[in-house]
């Protein structure tokens, strides 16, 4: 069963428009991640227990 996340549905992000989908949702929050360091020049590194949790609450079964 495949997993989508949408950058916009994260509080702050509505202009964005990237989405990403895959087999796993651990495979999304990798792309998430990714997109999050390229797009908008965060260090996910430096991501908080909640903004982690946040985003993993935003993965859903599509």
């Amino acid at each position: 069963m495949p997993y989508t996340y949408r950058c916009r549905d994260y509080p702050g992000m509505e202009a964005c428009p990237a989405s990403f989908t895959a087999e796993s949702a651990s495979e999304v929050m990798k792309h998430a991640e990714l997109h999050a360091e390229v797009a908008h020049g965060e260090d996910t590194k430096q991501w908080s227990q909640e903004d982690r949790d946040q985003v993993q609450k935003l993965i859903v079964a599509s």
